[in-house]
């Protein structure tokens, strides 16, 4: 009992060391409005930890996946839902229950770090509802004193960029709700915590009608944009939205509190006649070139002292979304772990990363597959799936084979090659499987489809596969902190064992 006891607080105190030494850093949103096969819990956790992911934020409190991060490591922010603002401003009890059921049984095995009370909440819902919010706050904090925990777990409120006005240049701006705004940061200043906000230069692009080259929204080089009142060069759209936050802060006289970007990233596709910007190029510059603006350990121009720290939007394409082809598009992973296109979340270069950017692989049936469930596949497929099949529909087609896992195979890739860029998957209710070896025989070529290729996507949301019972979930560290890290947790280790 005392060893278990033992080896678990030295992994949850090294992880929380190392969260003191590290700088800037890159996190990861993860939502689920997925349709079905999800992600499961572990495999989301597998994927965090196979592409060295260190702080994620939930949209809310998917008490499974936060019991996967547990003895982790890995930072989270939980989200507590719009509509549960106003329930948790009205019962002090109920916002009390939340952070016992949530935060305080789950930690510290799960390093919850913050709670995201609502999204958008001052845009997104009615003007009048804006009352409910810094109470809601409020009694969530009053729970994490009582808990002992308000020292740890910090509470902000993430905010579009829509709740200021005059935003460029960025000395200019200002809230345009300064009692809600102001009641807010006062909350923040009282304990201690940081604004966080969301903030898309893509959006920002596309708003201003071209106003802005695409290359200052995407950070590649070109001409640098000055504020005449500051004198502050600005060479990308981000540092310009960040200083815009911290002046419009400065407006109402709080000039100390940090900010967190929440939200930042790039669609992967779009309607090509009314999202042309929304590619699979784009969005790989953009958070490539994200990712080392943020390592690089500097803050924008009015604040460099303070790092950059983000979280992209967004882990998985939510092929569930309504709206626009650009809405189900951020993902940087399809719902299987294959990535969009290549990302390296510890240096932004592209080239690093083990993955073909230009083709992904073949989409395969599993050896181990039982046929009927390969032909409801097929079925699926070659029926609401839309795939072209006319390859395997009788023994005189080329590709009809001598078994139902070629016919599988075919129809399977043929729908993934098509239907990637789009939200589909591969994997067939857990029946198919990624190759990189061409399965091709004869006269039955595969077909094979690169980014730099990729066809339209449907206008409406695309069928992601047959609907599977598998996988079922609900929604710049330095050498010097790693060996710090160990030398600490060295001398707990002794001073722990020396108790017994």
């Amino acid at each position: 009992m005392v060893k278990l006891e033992l080896a678990t607080f030295i992994l949850i105190f090294g992880g929380l060391l190392s969260s003191l030494l590290e700088g800037a850093y890159v996190g990861m949103n993860i939502g689920m409005d997925i349709k079905r096969p999800r992600p499961s819990a572990a495999k989301v956790v597998a994927l965090l930890k196979a592409h060295q992911i260190n702080h994620v934020r939930l949209y809310y409190a998917d008490v499974k996946l936060l019991r996967a991060l547990s003895l982790t490591g890995i930072q989270v922010v939980v989200g507590v839902t719009n509509d549960e603002v106003k329930y948790f401003a009205n019962y002090p009890s109920k916002a009390a229950r939340w952070v016992k059921e949530v935060v305080v049984e789950l930690s510290p095995a799960t390093n919850i770090t913050a709670i995201a009370v609502g999204n958008e909440f001052l845009t997104m819902l009615p003007k009048n509802e804006s009352r409910f919010l810094v109470p809601a706050m409020n009694n969530l904090h009053k729970a994490l004193v009582a808990a002992k925990l308000s020292r740890k777990v910090k509470i902000s409120a993430p905010q579009t960029t829509e709740v200021m006005v005059g935003t460029f240049p960025p000395s200019t701006a200002k809230f345009s709700r300064e009692s809600t705004l102001r009641r807010l940061l006062q909350f923040l200043k009282n304990t201690d915590s940081f604004y966080m906000v969301n903030a898309y230069p893509y959006r920002q692009y596309v708003d201003s009608g071209g106003v802005f080259p695409i290359e200052y929204a995407l950070f590649q080089p070109g001409q640098k944009i000055v504020d005449s009142n500051t004198d502050f060069q600005y060479e990308n759209m981000l540092d310009s939205l960040i200083d815009a936050t911290y002046f419009a802060m400065s407006a109402l006289d709080f000039r100390h509190i940090p900010v967190v970007v929440s939200e930042t990233g790039w669609p992967w596709a779009g309607d090509n006649e009314t999202e042309p910007q929304a590619t699979v190029k784009n969005a790989e510059t953009f958070n490539n070139n994200l990712i080392q603006r943020v390592l690089n350990g500097s803050g924008p121009p009015s604040r460099r002292e303070i790092p950059m720290n983000v979280y992209i939007y967004e882990m998985y394409n939510e092929d569930d979304m309504p709206g626009p082809v650009s809405e189900r598009s951020w993902g940087v992973f399809f719902s299987d772990g294959s990535p969009v296109y290549p990302l390296n979340f510890t240096t932004g270069s592209s080239e690093k990363v083990r993955v073909n950017s230009s083709f992904p692989g073949f989409c395969v049936a599993k050896a181990e597959a039982k046929d009927q469930d390969l032909q409801g596949g097929i079925d699926w497929a070659c029926g609401p799936g839309e795939t072209n099949c006319s390859a395997i529909l009788s023994p005189r087609d080329p590709c009809y084979g001598d078994s139902v896992k070629n016919r599988a195979s075919f129809a399977f890739n043929e729908y993934f090659q098509r239907m990637r860029f789009c939200g589909g998957n591969c994997d067939f209710s857990g029946t198919a499987n990624l190759t990189d070896i061409d399965p091709s025989y004869g006269s039955c070529r595969f077909t094979q489809i690169l980014n730099s290729t990729r066809p339209a996507c449907p206008s409406t949301s695309p069928p992601s596969g047959p609907a599977s019972e598998i996988g079922k979930a609900s929604r710049i560290r330095t050498s010097f902190g790693r060996v710090a890290t160990t030398l600490v947790a060295l001398v707990f280790l002794e001073l722990w064992t020396s108790r017994y």
